[in-house]
């Protein structure tokens, strides 16, 4: 309880010093992979599974990052552990734990 309690105290500082991206809504997604800004999530996440077979997607946002969009997923893994994820929408390279 003590350890959430400083997680949610700690989470405002962190987020005054990383800027947060800024992500589509479903209309923008759907509009950005029908004009080809985008991969769809679907192929998104087959790139991912290829490499990270046993990982439950328990989120997928579609955000601008860096002048680029990229998919944030946050995936739950076999063990349990919570992993956050990035597949770049138009290149399809992967990051885990960003």
């Amino acid at each position: 309880m003590i350890v959430l309690m400083c997680g949610l105290l700690a989470g405002p500082a962190a987020a005054a010093e990383a800027p947060r991206p800024s992500c589509l809504t479903k209309a923008e997604q759907r509009a950005a992979v029908a004009a080809r800004r985008a991969i769809p999530l679907a192929q998104a996440l087959r790139i991912l599974r290829e490499h990270r077979q046993r990982s439950e997607v328990i989120r997928a946002r579609l955000c601008h990052r860096d002048d680029r969009l990229v998919y944030v997923l946050t995936l739950l893994g076999s063990s349990g552990k919570v992993v956050n994820a990035t597949v770049d929408a138009v290149t399809s390279e992967y990051h885990i734990g960003r």
